[in-house]
C-alpha cells in the first residue's frame, strides 16, 4: 500500500520501544512513544491466523512493529496499524475536538453520501442526506456489497471511509475511486497524519489516547468504541 508506506516514510526513523501490546476483543492498543489505537480486525478464517512472534513483540522497536501493518494476516495488521498510531506525534494545531458525525451532518447535509463501514451513526446520516450508500465487507440489511464501491464512490458527494481500510489493504483502491467528493477518514484506526491529503483525504476524524491506563483497562474489559474513556475524538483539517 503506498499510502501506508508514505506514512511510515513520514515518521523520518522516529523510533521506541514498545512498553505493552494488548489486543483485546474490539480493541488493539500499542504503548511506545505515545498510547496508539487500533480496530482489532479479525478475518473469517476460524481458528484466527497466528501472529508472528508472539511472547517476544514488546522486544521489539516500534517500528519494527509497524511493519506488521503491511501484512495480510488481519490481527498482525492490527497491531502494527496501533504501532504506527503510538508514533505519531499529532499536531494539535490542526485539530479540533468534534466526532465524525458532527462532519458528516454538516457537509452531507441534503447531499449524496457513501460511507464505507457500517458506523453506529448510519441512522442518523440517513434522515438528513439526500441518498446514503453503506458499503460493507459484511452486508447488513440495507447495505451493498464492497464490490459496489466502484459503482458507488465515484458519484459521491461525500465519503467517509473507515481506518480499517488501511488493514484490509483496501485503502488506496477506494481513495483511489473518489473523485470530486468531501473525503473524511474515519475511526480510531485512522492516522492523525497530514500525508493523507495528498491523496484526496479533506479530513481526518481520529482519536488521541489521553489517558493510556484508563483507555487500556476499557478495551481490556471489552469495550466498544463508545465505552472507551481516555480518549479524544479530534478532527484534523487539511
Amino acid at each position: 500500500m503506498k499510502i501506508l508506506s508514505d506514512i511510515i516514510s513520514s515518521l523520518n526513523n522516529k523510533d521506541h520501544k514498545i512498553n505493552e501490546i494488548h489486543t483485546c476483543i474490539h480493541w488493539t492498543a500499542v504503548s511506545s512513544l505515545g498510547c496508539g489505537l487500533s480496530s482489532t480486525f479479525k478475518g473469517d478464517r476460524i481458528p484466527h491466523e497466528p501472529v508472528r512472534g508472539v511472547g517476544e513483540l514488546t522486544k521489539k522497536t516500534a517500528l519494527e512493529v509497524v511493519e506488521y501493518a503491511r501484512s495480510d494476516n488481519f490481527l498482525e495488521a492490527s497491531i502494527g496499524m496501533a504501532a504506527l498510531n503510538s508514533l505519531l506525534e499529532v499536531d494539535e494545531d490542526r485539530c479540533v475536538d468534534l466526532n465524525a458525525f458532527d462532519i458528516l451532518a454538516e457537509k452531507g447535509r441534503g447531499k449524496n453520501v457513501c460511507v464505507v463501514g457500517h458506523f453506529p451513526f448510519i441512522s442518523r446520516i440517513r434522515e438528513l442526506a439526500k441518498r446514503l450508500w453503506v458499503i460493507e465487507k459484511r452486508p447488513q440489511e440495507g447495505d451493498l456489497p464492497a464490490g459496489e464501491a466502484e459503482n458507488v464512490l465515484p458519484i459521491a458527494d461525500v465519503v467517509a471511509i473507515t481506518g480499517t481500510s488501511f488493514i484490509n489493504n483496501t485503502v488506496d483502491d477506494l481513495l483511489g475511486l473518489c473523485r470530486d467528493s468531501f473525503v473524511l477518514m474515519v475511526g480510531a484506526t485512522s492516522p492523525l497524519s497530514s500525508v493523507l491529503f495528498d491523496y484526496g483525504v479533506d479530513m481526518i476524524a481520529g482519536s488521541k489516547v489521553a489517558d493510556p491506563q484508563t483507555a487500556i483497562r476499557c478495551i481490556s474489559e471489552g469495550a466498544t468504541f463508545r465505552q472507551i474513556r481516555g480518549i479524544r475524538h479530534l478532527i484534523m483539517e487539511k
